[in-house]
């Protein structure tokens, strides 16, 4: 077994430099390598003494702080695996995952969020005083067994869960190899040192927050800046208290422009901030340009799936070029498209180090999700350009056909972001009849009064080709989203209801 693997890069820096900083905790305490390095091993002790075996489970149910942290390196510790869920998942979706992992035991971070404290009274869980606060723990349970441990980089270090209400959990494995590449691309790409200030608000019971922040962080050796869950007003407060890379996704951009715009701040101080990136999702040039002006650095966009331990492309443009790709494959990783057709659009297909083993107990998904070349099928549609780079033009089961024509949502929706008013968008397709189906849209705003659906029919009718324009747009103050904070298009309809003045949907 490789030292990387078991002790991870926080204890690395810790030998390199005991006394860096490492972590700003959610609550404001400030957290060396060494010190770190440290917990993590007297929780790993904890564990053993809990019965935690290599192989078993480790469920946490989690908000962002050190815990988690250092919870999924003892854990790697141990090669027992790590099985991250948001705290702020139902009840039910949690016990179908519980169900689901068989975890040994589970553990609450009760500390850090209200709505892990609410989960651990309903099991009735004990609590555990550790360096990092009370938390609380459930088990072990004797019905847990253990999976085989793989005697190198291969082991599986953690078991993410992707979202979903319906159906049978899917549990993407990820190895320590797959997390320490995604890391090291990350942090190599980003340029990231000693000398960063993470901003830490993605989840990290999410792939882009685990491995993005968390991982390359650890890695580059840099200070990662905790906070529990997304505040566009902390954000804006972080940025001026030297905040230098910035990872988010589109949504948490919207809504901390859209912060600023209330305070009057037009475009943020310049300081230390250095790096900022955009989840996967087409950019509107127009928008990017604000983006821009308002952080006053490049705004880099990418794509990745939980399945590839998020990174798969990346770009890496100066502030002011025009390009709303997604990047190129980063180095390592292998991409091609599968049935391009007359437009150059196919499904997206990857290979490399950064794809996982597989899903957790679940052989026939595992292997429906590659091809006979041992590419990674995505699900997502794309295309690429004369240099490269790679285009995202949706979920291959989002793809709307009206009047024989392909709809590509990301288009439509980047269309109705580019209004000043709108904040984000959703669109989706609803089947009437005849293999047709209409273009449904929702766009969230802070000005309901202010914005009219027949204004933004108008917006998008200088700006789509008639068949790409909505049949409908429904305003709201409010989409629906997943604890990770992506739009949940499938309920969509059923929520917005009455406003689209649906009697039966059958």
């Amino acid at each position: 077994m490789t030292r990387s693997r078991i002790h991870g890069p926080f204890h690395d820096q810790s030998i390199a430099s005991p006394d860096a900083p490492a972590l700003r905790d959610h609550d404001g305490r400030r957290i060396a390598y060494g010190e770190l390095d440290a917990i993590i091993a007297a929780m790993a002790a904890d564990l053993v003494d809990r019965g935690l075996r290599p192989g078993d489970r480790l469920l946490i149910l989690a908000e962002n702080c050190a815990a988690l942290i250092a919870l999924v390196m003892a854990a790697s510790r141990l090669d027992a695996v790590a099985v991250p869920v948001n705290a702020r998942m139902t009840d039910h979706e949690l016990r179908r995952i519980a169900g689901h992992s068989d975890p040994r035991l589970t553990i609450y971070l009760t500390h850090a969020s209200p709505q892990a404290q609410s989960h651990a009274g309903i099991a009735d869980a004990q609590e555990w005083h550790t360096p990092l606060g009370t938390l609380a723990i459930a088990g072990p349970r004797d019905a847990s067994e253990p999976d085989e441990v793989r005697p190198d980089d291969g082991q599986i270090a953690v078991i993410l869960y992707t979202t979903g209400s319906t159906g049978t959990p899917k549990g993407v494995m990820l190895s320590h190899g797959n997390l320490l590449f995604g890391g090291r691309s990350s942090a190599r790409i980003r340029h990231m040192s000693p000398d960063d200030l993470i901003l830490g608000v993605l989840p990290m019971t999410h792939v882009f927050g685990l491995t993005s922040m968390m991982m390359a962080s650890g890695i580059a050796g840099a200070e990662l800046w905790l906070f529990a869950r997304f505040s566009a007003a902390a954000v804006l407060d972080a940025l001026d208290a030297g905040v230098s890379v910035m990872p988010a996704v589109p949504q948490m951009h919207a809504l901390i422009m859209e912060e600023a715009a209330r305070r009057g701040v037009e475009r943020i101080a310049p300081g230390r901030l250095r790096y900022v990136s955009s989840g996967a999702a087409p950019l509107d040039p127009d928008w990017k340009r604000r983006a821009e002006s308002f952080y006053g650095v490049a705004l880099q966009n990418g794509y990745g799936l939980t399945e590839t331990t998020a990174g798969v492309t990346l770009t890496t443009n100066p502030r002011g070029v025009p390009d709303v790709s997604v990047g190129r494959a980063l180095p390592g990783v292998d991409l091609r498209l599968r049935d391009p057709g007359p437009d150059g659009v196919g499904e997206i297909l990857t290979r490399g180090p950064h794809v996982m083993p597989g899903y957790f107990r679940n052989p026939e998904a595992t292997a429906a999700a590659f091809d006979a070349d041992g590419f990674f099928c995505t699900g997502d549609l794309g295309r690429l350009d004369e240099a490269g780079n790679l285009h995202i033009a949706g979920r291959a089961r989002e793809l709307i056909i009206r009047g024989g024509f392909n709809v590509y949502p990301p288009e439509v929706e980047a269309a109705l972001n580019d209004h000043p008013k709108v904040i984000q968008t959703a669109v989706i397709g609803r089947k009437i009849g005849g293999g047709n189906e209409e273009i449904l849209a929702f766009c969230e705003t802070d000005d309901p009064a202010g914005l009219s659906e027949r204004e933004l029919l108008d917006h998008v009718a200088e700006r789509l080709s008639p068949y790409k324009r909505p049949s409908r747009i429904v305003v709201t103050t409010a989409l629906p989203t997943s604890p990770n904070g992506k739009i949940l298009k499938t309920v969509l309809v059923e929520t917005f209801r009455d406003s689209l003045g649906i009697v039966d949907d059958a």
